[in-house]
């Protein structure tokens, strides 16, 4: 991912194990929903290439580039089968190092709302991408979508002030509110700028599928839970747990999570 205080993206495998997972499946319903003009593809804040994968998966032969900050992440995408072909480069996405007009269409999928200047990415990712090329974009709907991440925060609250003030900064994100996304896309200057949302279901095993991966330490979520003390991260799991159990036993549970996505074009160059 790309750079926010806070966010640690050190291990591609625990990030997988935590939100990497959910993030194929959101980047493969993405990728269903609407074809991309022609031309080679960026994949801003790649992360662990699932966003690549999804595109390649449905154009075999289309160019490929994903970037990213985090190189542990980057050397994960580049030995992924399902992204063979594709270019993966270390490189922040608010300095992007490609010449104007370099692709068909830029992309940034869960990325955005974690770098410090989401604004001046947008206009880089607007800048390498043709006139006419789309710029697409997705969060997640923290506040009003993401069960999982509510049953945690909305817990862990009640017992830590440090997980009600993450929990604030998260969800009251500009670009994670509703409209977030199409106002930052209409203020660069992008054209015919469309926003909707996608649904998925986070299909947990068991409890453990759920509170495990959470220990990780990667994002501020898993690096929240990660840093805690033993005992209070006790008392939060195990209030987390009867959260999940919700009064039944121990087993599956399908969570909804909602994800903005917001596409525009961008305009003849001056």
């Amino acid at each position: 991912m790309m750079t926010m205080s806070g966010y640690q993206a050190t291990d591609a495998a625990a990030y997988d194990r935590f939100i990497g997972r959910w993030t194929a499946r959101l980047a493969d319903a993405i990728a269903a929903q609407a074809p991309l003009p022609h031309g080679a593809c960026l994949d801003v804040g790649c992360g662990t290439g699932n966003m690549t994968a999804a595109l390649r998966s449905i154009d075999a032969g289309r160019k490929l580039v994903g970037v990213d900050v985090a190189q542990p992440y980057l050397d994960h995408a580049a030995a992924r089968p399902d992204c063979a072909g594709a270019k993966f480069l270390r490189m922040d996405a608010h300095d992007l190092s490609f010449p104007d007009d370099t692709f068909g269409a830029s992309l940034a999928i869960i990325a955005l709302n974690f770098m410090t200047q989401p604004a001046a990415a947008l206009s880089e990712m607007a800048r390498v991408t043709r006139p006419g090329g789309t710029v697409l974009g997705a969060v997640w709907d923290f506040r009003g979508g993401l069960v999982y991440q509510r049953l945690l925060w909305d817990t862990a609250a009640v017992l830590d002030a440090d997980a009600a003030a993450l929990r604030g900064r998260l969800f009251s994100h500009p670009l994670a509110v509703p409209g977030g996304l199409a106002t930052l896309w209409n203020r660069c200057g992008l054209d015919d700028v469309h926003c909707t949302s996608i649904t998925i279901r986070m299909d947990f095993r068991n409890f453990d599928d759920y509170w495990l991966p959470l220990l990780g330490g990667q994002g501020p979520v898993a690096g929240y839970v990660a840093g805690l003390s033993e005992d209070l991260r006790a008392k939060i799991m195990t209030a987390v747990r009867d959260a999940y159990l919700s009064g039944d036993t121990d087993g599956p549970r399908a969570l909804a999570a909602t994800a903005w996505v917001v596409r525009g074009t961008v305009p003849a160059r001056d």
